[in-house]
């Protein structure tokens, strides 16, 4: 990998793209002769597409773009640390057909706190998935991607290799309570919005549900590294539908669960981002499909009925999403964003009866 974290796109010169072109096998004769980029600011980064031209006499894949991704880790009160780096360049560089893109470069560098990756461009072959209405057969390719990845990596044997733990109750803790702000200023404006049993259900989950978090975390059957956060923005999806399916974008904060249920990444996918109807039609058979996937890639011991419970305390965590958004007050700007993720968890939780498993 590169020596110097990439933070301006003055440092992507020709020779630097060719010293990571040829060490990555990509480019093996000639060089990189011309670069253009477009540049996008996001909220917690800037991406950077890149367009490459060779000397005459190059030789390999010869790319013609990349896609740069350059991250401020310091978000002020909170903090990424080498998660998404680690996600592309260790945790499933041994896993064949591993859903994520490529990648040729990426340094996380602790002093600058910054990192960068240098990616393949799939830009002209995908669509971020929010484009596209989900479909039972969309959903099936997104239970194997799902299951290739946490298969990978189940139980504390695997995902342990790298220092990564079950998360311990102190973790579980600060997870909840970095949302429970969100609870109060949300059930304060907007408790029009929300059925009549909604603001006690709301309640009864953060009083209630940390506990069985903490209970099931006991035992590392169905735990593995998960994504945390596969909404619609972070998995991409062919243009013309069907296969590949890329997750993306593993980027938690220094309070996420890192290592927690496969389960939960299913859940956040379709509770938060699928229409109600959508979600009820299709989620067992898409829940089946993820099961029956993880059973051929050697998961062994884990029940169906085991998962089903694990889906369920897991759509639960969905409310924290949502309220989170309202940590410091009302979140206004992003109210079409967070009022029906709310709406959709707590719907899901009635739908499935997930009280049961902590009352």
């Amino acid at each position: 990998m590169t020596e110097q974290v990439i933070t301006t796109i003055e440092q992507v010169s020709t020779t630097w793209l060719t010293r990571v072109l040829r060490r990555s096998g990509a480019l093996t004769q000639g060089e990189v002769v011309d670069v253009a980029i477009d540049s996008t600011e996001r909220i917690l980064s800037t991406s950077n597409r890149i367009r490459i031209a060779y000397s005459d006499d190059a030789e390999g894949q010869l790319l013609a773009r990349l896609f740069l991704k350059t991250v401020d880790a310091d978000m002020e009160d909170e903090t990424f640390g080498p998660s998404e780096v680690n996600y592309y360049t260790r945790d499933y560089l041994d896993l064949a057909g591993a859903p994520i893109p490529r990648c040729y470069d990426a340094l996380f560098s602790e002093e600058e706190r910054r990192y960068h990756l240098l990616l393949d461009d799939l830009s002209e072959t995908h669509i971020e998935a929010k484009h596209r209405e989900p479909t039972l057969e969309y959903g099936l390719d997104l239970a194997e991607a799902f299951a290739c990845l946490h298969a990978h990596r189940w139980r504390a044997r695997r995902f342990g290799e790298f220092g990564d733990r079950l998360p311990a109750e102190e973790q579980i803790a600060r997870f909840v309570e970095v949302a429970r702000p969100g609870a109060g200023h949300i059930l304060g404006e907007f408790s029009s919005e929300l059925k009549p049993h909604w603001p006690a259900a709301i309640d009864e989950i953060l009083r209630f549900h940390p506990a069985a978090m903490i209970n099931r975390a006991r035992d590392d059957n169905g735990f593995t590294l998960i994504h945390g956060d596969p909404n619609w923005n972070n998995i991409l999806v062919p243009r013309n539908a069907g296969k590949p399916i890329y997750l993306i974008d593993r980027q938690p904060f220094d309070w996420s669960l890192t290592v927690w249920l496969g389960a939960y990444d299913l859940a956040y996918s379709l509770v938060l981002d699928w229409d109600v109807d959508e979600r009820r039609r299709h989620e067992t058979a898409v829940l089946r499909h993820y099961y029956d996937q993880l059973l051929a890639r050697g998961v062994a011991d884990y029940s169906w009925e085991k998962l089903w419970d694990d889906y369920r305390l897991s759509v639960a965590i969905c409310v924290y999403v949502a309220i989170e958004w309202c940590r410091g007050g009302i979140n206004h700007a992003w109210t079409h964003v967070w009022l029906p993720m709310l709406q959709q968890a707590l719907t899901a939780c009635d739908d499935l009866n997930c009280r049961e498993l902590w009352m």
